[in-house]
């Protein structure tokens, strides 16, 4: 998520047919445009991108962005990250049906929702009290109900649940944090941006094995820093 002005959600309103499917042609769009044209060839991830609607996840004020190419911002800093980053990231981590996975920076709880149909259980961290509140009552009222969401230092992980099949972290830290190494299962893996805010970010991408960890950068990001540990 990169860092934007703040906005406030406005209350749940009751869905208008005509627009809901207004949305649902232009999600289609999207993944047709936006991601599979650009590579992503996943049929699950297509899928779930097809079907989760982003537009709940945005300030209404946004709502006619929804689908457009790029993040939004969601309040204190905060964005929606773009479509393709949510589906590359999703795509790379190759998420089986049967994965337990960590997301480390809940934010909207779009990326939690795209996870949801992908994998039996996600556990989501986020740092900001008000932001994990709102992605819960979301996803909750949306029906992601294999979707855990806590507020805390993602920095930390989320050690009782652990060990995870995969893991994905929407901020990036400077480093590769060893405390969510260590929650990750030997053979998982793990997706997040690494390096200092303002430039010179990757994407990495993790495999844990018996002798270390395999490492590859796969993508140039500009991602918000990780807080609150990863800080000192």
């Amino acid at each position: 998520m990169s860092t934007l002005g703040g906005c406030d959600m406005e209350p749940a309103r009751l869905p208008d047919p005509a627009e809901e499917v207004a949305f649902a042609t232009a999600r289609a769009r999207m993944v047709h445009e936006q991601i599979a044209a650009r590579g992503i060839t996943d049929a699950r991830v297509l899928t779930a991108m097809t079907r989760v609607p982003r537009h709940e996840f945005v300030p209404a004020s946004q709502r006619p962005l929804a689908y457009e190419d790029g993040p939004l911002p969601i309040g204190h800093g905060q964005t929606i990250s773009q479509p393709y980053v949510v589906a590359f990231m999703t795509a790379a981590l190759n998420p089986q049906p049967s994965d337990r996975v960590l997301e480390i920076g809940t934010g909207s709880g779009y990326q939690a929702a795209v996870l949801s149909g992908l994998v039996a259980e996600v556990y989501s961290v986020e740092l900001v009290a008000s932001l994990a509140q709102r992605a819960r009552a979301d996803l909750q009222r949306l029906g992601y109900g294999n979707v855990q969401v806590r507020c805390g230092d993602g920095y930390l992980g989320w050690p009782e649940a652990a060990p995870f099949d995969a893991v994905i972290g929407t901020c990036a830290p400077e480093q590769v944090p060893k405390v969510l190494v260590d929650q990750l299962k030997v053979g998982g893996r793990m997706i997040l941006p690494v390096g200092p805010q303002g430039g010179g970010q990757e994407l990495i991408l993790l495999r844990k094995t018996t002798s270390g960890l395999e490492r590859q950068a796969v993508m140039p990001v500009r991602f918000v820093p990780m807080v609150g540990k990863a800080k000192g």
